[in-house]
C-alpha cells in the first residue's frame, strides 16, 4: 500500500547571520566555513573550540554527583556479596535494550548472570507491571533494577518491596510529583539533584552506575569502554541531546564501532549493507535503530538483546536477518496507519491545534512512528492510538511549541498511566474518557499557541552560490561538515540554502514518495535526492531555492557528492 501524499507546510528560513569580527579572531586557527559553522553552534572561544572538536576522551563528570547513586553501589555491593538473584528490567525500546544489555555484561564481567527482563509491548505495556513484578518476585529475584523506566512506577515499586525485593530505578524520564520509595533512585531530573548534565540517556544512567561501581571497586580485567557501542546506540536512537556529556560519550562509541568487536553489531551492519568503518549518527538513527526497535514493535524486543549480546557468529547472523525482515514489515504497518490516519485528519476541522486518530486496527508497536510522520507532515502534535477493549494506548509527538508531557500531567485525572518527553510521550486512556481528554487537550493546546507563529523554521547555517562552486572546493566543505560529528538533536548538522536553481531533471522514486534530481547552477550539475517530498513532482517549478547538506553517495564502488534536500521553494527571483 502507498502512503496517502500530503504537502508539508511551507517553511520559514532563517539564515545565521555572518560571524563578526572578534570572533572570527579568537576562532583564527580554523577554516572559514568552519568558523561560522562553530560561531552558529554558540562556540565563541578557542577553549570551547578546541574541546568541542577534539578526539581525546574528556573528564567524566563523576557519577556521584548524582543523588541516590551512593545508595544504588551500596545496594549493589550486599546482593553480590551474598549471592542474590538479580533481574534488569528493561524497557523494549532500543534505549531500554542498550541499557539492559550493558548492565548484563557489566555484571556477567563481574562473575554474576543476572535475569533480564523486557515487558512485551503488547501484553504488558511500557514500564514495570504489577503481574511482572509478582512472576519475578515468585522466581526468586531479591533485588531489581530498571533501566530506561520506572520513575512513575509508584504502586508496581511499592508492591515490589512488599514482597522482599530491593529495588534500584534508574530512569531519565521525567518524575512525577512523587517519586517511587526505591531503596535508590537514579534520575538526574529529580529534585534537587546536582548532577550538572540532565540529558543523559537511559542507556547513559546505566553507564555511570557501572562507572560508579567500578571508581569504589576497580576490577582491571573490567574496560568501562567496552561499553561505549551500546551507549553511543541508546543516545541516539532515542534522540537525546548530541550536546554536552552525551555528545562526548557517542562521539567515543563511534569510534568504538568502527573497529567493531561486537558481533551483533557487526552482523547487523553486514544486513544493512553499512561499512563499519564509516559508521557515523545518521546510521545509528536511521539505519541500526529502527531494526532493534523493529523487533519490539513488531514482536519481541529479546531477539535485539539477544542480538547484542551475542558472542555466537551463527545465532548473530540469524538475528540480525530477522529484525532487518522485521523492519521491512514495520515500514508497510506504518506506512498503513499513516495513510488511514490521514484520511481520518482530511475528515476533522482543519483548524485543531491537535492532530488524534485512534482505531482497533492500529499496531500499538508503530503508533509512536506514525505520530511522528504526522507530526512531521502537517507540523502539529499528533496522537496515534490503538483502540484495545475499552482502553486506547497511545503514543504523543510534539512540536517545540508543545510540551507534549507537561500537557498530559494536566489531564491526569482522565488518563490511566502517562509519561514521556516534552517532544515525546506515551498514554493509556479508557475510551469512555477519551472525548473529554481530547477535548481539554485541544484547549490546552489552543491556550498555548495563543500569538505564535506556527510556521516550522529551518535555521540554516550559510547561504552559498553553487554556480561559483568548483571541484577542490569539495574537499574542504564536506571536511567542515564532517567535524561537526555526531550531530542531531541540538548539535544539528550543517545545513545550506542557495537560490534560483535550475531543476534539469526530476523523478520520483522510492514508490513516488521521494523525489530525485538533477539540478544546474551555472555550469555544475549536481545530484539530489529529497526525501518525502515526491508529492511537489507535479507541480515542480523550473528554478527553485532549496535548503540542503551535502553527503557523498556511495554507488558501485564510486563516490559523488549529492545534495540533500530538506526543503523546496519556488525560486524568488
Amino acid at each position: 500500500m502507498t502512503e496517502t501524499k500530503h504537502t508539508s507546510p511551507k517553511k520559514r528560513w532563517i539564515i545565521a547571520p555572518l560571524i563578526p569580527n572578534d570572533i572570527k579572531h579568537a576562532l583564527r586557527d580554523y577554516p572559514p566555513l568552519l568558523r561560522q559553522l562553530l560561531f552558529n553552534r554558540g562556540i565563541t572561544t578557542a577553549e570551547v573550540a578546541h574541546a568541542y572538536l577534539g578526539t581525546e576522551s574528556p573528564t567524566s563528570t563523576d557519577p556521584f554527583l548524582m543523588l541516590g547513586m551512593r545508595e544504588a553501589v551500596a545496594v549493589i555491593e550486599k546482593a553480590l556479596q551474598a549471592n542474590e538473584n538479580i533481574t534488569i528490567y528493561g524497557d523494549y525500546d532500543t534505549d531500554g535494550v542498550t541499557a539492559s544489555s550493558l548492565l548484563f555484561e557489566f555484571f556477567n564481567q563481574l562473575r554474576h548472570e543476572p535475569r533480564v527482563y523486557i515487558p512485551n509491548r503488547f501484553d504488558e505495556g511500557y514500564g514495570l507491571n504489577l503481574d511482572a513484578v509478582e512472576l519475578l518476585a515468585a522466581e526468586g529475584t531479591q533485588l531489581l533494577i530498571t533501566v530506561d523506566c520506572g520513575i512513575r512506577s509508584l504502586q508496581e515499586v511499592q508492591r515490589a518491596k512488599e514482597l522482599g525485593m530491593r529495588v534500584i530505578v534508574t530512569d531519565h524520564h521525567q518524575p512525577g510529583d512523587q517519586l517511587p520509595q526505591a531503596d535508590a533512585v537514579i534520575n538526574p531530573h529529580q529534585p534537587a539533584d546536582p548532577y550538572p548534565y540532565k540529558e543523559l540517556a537511559g542507556v547513559g544512567l546505566a553507564y555511570k552506575l557501572a562507572e560508579a561501581w567500578l571508581q569504589t571497586h576497580p576490577d582491571p580485567e573490567v574496560d568501562l569502554n567496552q561499553w561505549l557501542d551500546l551507549v553511543a546506540i541508546g543516545t541516539v536512537v532515542d534522540v537525546a541531546p548530541l550536546t554536552g556529556e552525551n555528545r562526548s560519550l557517542v562521539k567515543r562509541g563511534l569510534a568504538l564501532m568502527r573497529q567493531p568487536k561486537r558481533q551483533g553489531l557487526f552482523s547487523l551492519a553486514q544486513v544493512a549493507s553499512i561499512n563499519p568503518a564509516k559508521f557515523n549518527a545518521g546510521h545509528l538513527g536511521f539505519v541500526i535503530g529502527p531494526r532493534l526497535n523493529a523487533a519490539g514493535r513488531i514482536e519481541s524486543a529479546l531477539d535485539a538483546f539477544r542480538l547484542l549480546t551475542s558472542r555466537d557468529t551463527f545465532e548473530a547472523g540469524w538475528l540480525a536477518q530477522q529484525l532487518d525482515s522485521l523492519n521491512s514489515s514495520r515500514k508497510e504497518i506504518t506506512n498503513q496507519i499513516i495513510e488511514s490516519a490521514m484520511l481520518n485528519i482530511a475528515a476533522q476541522d482543519p483548524d485543531v491545534p491537535v492532530l488524534f486518530s485512534a482505531s482497533s486496527e492500529y499496531n500499538a508497536g508503530v503508533v509512536g512512528l506514525a505520530a511522528g510522520r504526522l507530526t512531521e507532515a502537517y507540523y502539529k502534535p499528533a496522537i496515534i492510538g490503538s483502540v484495545e477493549g475499552d482502553l486506547i494506548k497511545a503514543s504523543c509527538r510534539s512540536i517545540p511549541e508543545f510540551d507534549i508531557n507537561h500537557a498530559l500531567d494536566q489531564c491526569t485525572d482522565l488518563l490511566v498511566r502517562h509519561g514521556g518527553h516534552p517532544m515525546a510521550a506515551g498514554l493509556t486512556v479508557r475510551t469512555e474518557n477519551a472525548q473529554a481528554f481530547q477535548e481539554r487537550l485541544m484547549d490546552i493546546a489552543r491556550e498555548s499557541f495563543m500569538g505564535l507563529d506556527l510556521t516550522p523554521a529551518l535555521h540554516i547555517d550559510y547561504e552559498i552560490s553553487l554556480e561559483k562552486l568548483q571541484a577542490d572546493h569539495f574537499p574542504g566543505i564536506l571536511d567542515a561538515v564532517e567535524q561537526l560529528e555526531p550531530t542531531g538533536a541540538f548539535n544539528p548538522g550543517a545545513l545550506f540554502c542557495s537560490r534560483n536553481i535550475r531543476v534539469l531533471r526530476a523523478n520520483t522514486v522510492g514508490k513516488g514518495e521521494h523525489l530525485k534530481l538533477v539540478l544546474g547552477a551555472g555550469s555544475n550539475q549536481l545530484d539530489a535526492i529529497a526525501f518525502r517530498q515526491g508529492a511537489m513532482h507535479e507541480n515542480l517549478p523550473d528554478y527553485v531555492d532549496i535548503a540542503y547538506t551535502f553527503e557523498i553517495n556511495e554507488f558501485n564502488g564510486r563516490s559523488t557528492v549529492q545534495l540533500n534536500v530538506r526543503d523546496i521553494q519556488p525560486a524568488a527571483s
